[in-house]
């Protein structure tokens, strides 16, 4: 991994993408999405502040864990933008999606844990699946698919 001298205060795309493993491309695309900002040189050229480097290892790991990108902007828009963002500063970000991280692990937790019954059923049904309908709570409303909708009454000789 190339080092980037502590002098130099701007990063290219370039260096930007090898100090922190992201495409040129995927950079582009952050930037797009407002995750990561740049300003041009008279050449047209994107310079990145070092703090972008911080900035694109959060959205990197966020992305990892399934964190939407519209939800981890609205992070970022929160961190300071005269400082490169602090241990409190990733330790406040990170505390608002714990709820939501114990969730999905407890609903991969349950698809691990019953995926081979799951895939071996059969039953498309899916009135008491537990992946599809943990706690069967369609099943006193109506049998098959949770995700077709009730059939309403047809009148006679209708289609």
């Amino acid at each position: 991994m190339p080092q980037i001298p502590e002098k130099i205060q701007e990063l290219t795309v370039g260096q930007l993408s090898a100090r922190s493993g992201a495409a040129v491309s995927a950079l582009h695309f952050y930037e797009s999405k407002g995750l990561i900002r740049s300003r041009r040189t008279s050449g047209n050229q994107r310079r990145y502040c070092r703090d972008a480097l911080r900035r694109v290892a959060f959205v990197r790991a966020a992305q990892r864990v399934g964190i939407p990108l519209a939800t981890i902007r609205d992070a970022l828009a929160e961190l300071p933008e005269e400082r490169t963002p602090n241990r409190d500063d990733w330790a406040r970000l990170s505390e608002a999606w714990r709820s939501e991280l114990d969730a999905r692990i407890n609903r991969l937790a349950r698809l691990r844990d019953h995926l081979t019954d799951c895939i071996g059923c059969g039953c498309l049904s899916l009135e008491t699946c537990v992946l599809s309908n943990p706690g069967d709570v369609f099943g006193d409303r109506m049998a098959g698919s949770s995700l077709l909708p009730e059939r309403r009454a047809r009148k006679p000789g209708a289609c």
